[in-house]
């Protein structure tokens, strides 16, 4: 049978590329080898998110402590939260699989190689043969290491390692200050385990704004996790039950776990890509405007480097749809892309940071800001610690940071702000809810202006 469409890989782009295809009528076969729903729903972001819900409770407590209002301990059962966890990841995958059905879709389980111009799949009853009009390349990312860094599954682990355990370490290493590895630590030292955070980097969360990675800094000082900054690591073992972390300077570290999350690559090798004629640089796949990577084929998500975000590939993946459908033949344009780093505090930022806008329009670019300390919300809450700041060019809004409590509930709004170019006097015409976290981006965008530079 020949497809109008084969997309490799059922995350959150393929997913949704082969979901839209099919509601514009056309014949599509999905492809994947092992669960629906990718690294997001199975080993990334989803488990993440239901470990720091369930242990949320346990810094509310403590920051209601510490205004001697609130005593106690909450306690979470960390196997109960992990069959939990599984219940839902396999509950979402049953329902992902009954919506394929409803639209018509083949889900073909097996691993997808291109040869001769079709898709071969290794499944579990020998090869299948799909022929195509179009295809998507939809195949995801995995933890990538520096030498000296492999994770040995004993005591190293890599995040997919780490969300598979069965009880939470007493002490913990993260090596990779950024997101992964931050919202894990957090969860850890939720269960009460020490946590160490190692990085070569000068600060912590190096991508964000250098005033949200103080902020985190602050928070982690108080929280009393060891942060080694600027410190390149020379190996990790397991040694004795223990893992043990080798800096190049010959000190040793040792935790029950060390996690090492220095971050994620693509799944590009091995699936006869070059011999269809797409062009891998770094084992990214290279695109070009319309996400087209040879004639027929497309690749969206960290399959094309990107941005390694979910909703970002989901983006892509309806453009791309579209795209094979004939609804446009626009080239691919993704507006400002939100981002947030879970868990308590929060960082959320969309758009560009001031630095960023210095160098596009140096002689506009301003910043202004409101401290979450001001806020209704983040007082009853008793976590005021932290800032909403917006970066203007030419007088119109051109990012959104914040980090604090609960600040990702301001991305979507923010978002929205950056694509539609706020004046200062959009904010005038728009009515903010009192009490709310919304009313420090509100004070955020009518606050002082200071020039950047």
């Amino acid at each position: 049978m020949t497809y109008d469409l084969v997309v490799i890989g059922a995350g959150p782009g393929g997913f949704d590329a082969a979901a839209d295809a099919a509601g514009y009528g056309l014949k599509v076969a999905l492809v994947e080898k092992q669960f629906l729903g990718g690294t997001c729903l199975n080993r990334g972001c989803i488990p993440t998110k239901l470990w720091l819900g369930a242990t949320s409770a346990v810094e509310e407590l403590h920051n209601q402590a510490k205004m001697k209002v609130a005593s106690g301990e909450v306690k979470v059962d960390f196997p109960a939260l992990q069959a939990r966890a599984g219940k839902h990841l396999a509950g979402t995958r049953k329902a992902m699989a009954m919506q394929l059905k409803k639209l018509g879709i083949d889900l073909i389980e097996g691993t997808g190689r291109l040869r001769d111009g079709k898709v071969s799949v290794e499944t579990g009853n020998g090869e299948q043969v799909l022929e195509y009009e179009n295809l998507v390349l939809a195949t995801g990312s995995k933890p990538v290491f520096f030498p000296g860094l492999e994770p040995d599954g004993d005591c190293v682990l890599d995040s997919d390692m780490f969300l598979a355990m069965e009880e939470m370490p007493r002490s913990l290493v993260v090596i990779g200050a950024g997101f992964i590895g931050l919202e894990m630590a957090q969860v850890a030292h939720r269960f009460g385990a020490k946590v160490t955070v190692v990085d070569a980097m000068d600060r912590v969360a190096p991508l964000e704004d250098p005033e949200v990675s103080k902020a985190l800094a602050s928070v982690f000082k108080r929280w009393k996790w060891d942060v080694l900054l600027e410190k390149r690591v020379a190996g990790v073992t397991t040694e004795g039950g223990k893992g043990v972390l080798t800096l190049d300077t010959r000190e040793k570290i040792e935790a029950d776990k060390i996690l090492v999350a220095v971050g994620r690559g693509p799944v590009t090798e091995g699936l006869g890509l070059e011999q269809a004629g797409v062009e891998l640089m770094m084992n990214k796949v290279v695109v070009d405007e319309n996400l087209m990577a040879a004639p027929n084929i497309y690749a969206v998500g960290d399959a094309n480097g990107h941005i390694q975000l979910a909703h970002a590939a989901s983006h892509q993946a309806h453009y791309v749809a579209a795209r094979i459908a004939g609804r446009t033949d626009a080239p691919y344009e993704s507006g400002p892309v939100p981002s947030v780093l879970y868990g308590a505090p929060e960082v959320m930022r969309v758009g560009m940071m001031d630095n960023e806008a210095f160098l596009t329009d140096f002689d506009t670019a301003e910043t202004s800001k409101a401290m979450l300390a001001a806020n209704p919300m983040a007082q009853a809450h008793a976590s005021t610690q932290g800032f909403v700041k917006v970066v203007w060019s030419a007088g119109k809004v051109v990012g959104v940071t914040a980090v604090g409590h609960d600040v990702s509930r301001l991305v979507t709004p923010a978002t929205m702000i950056v694509q539609q170019g706020w004046t200062v006097e959009d904010a005038d015409k728009t009515i903010f809810p009192h009490p709310s976290l919304d009313e420090s981006l509100l004070m955020a965008l009518k606050g002082e202006r200071t020039r950047v530079g």
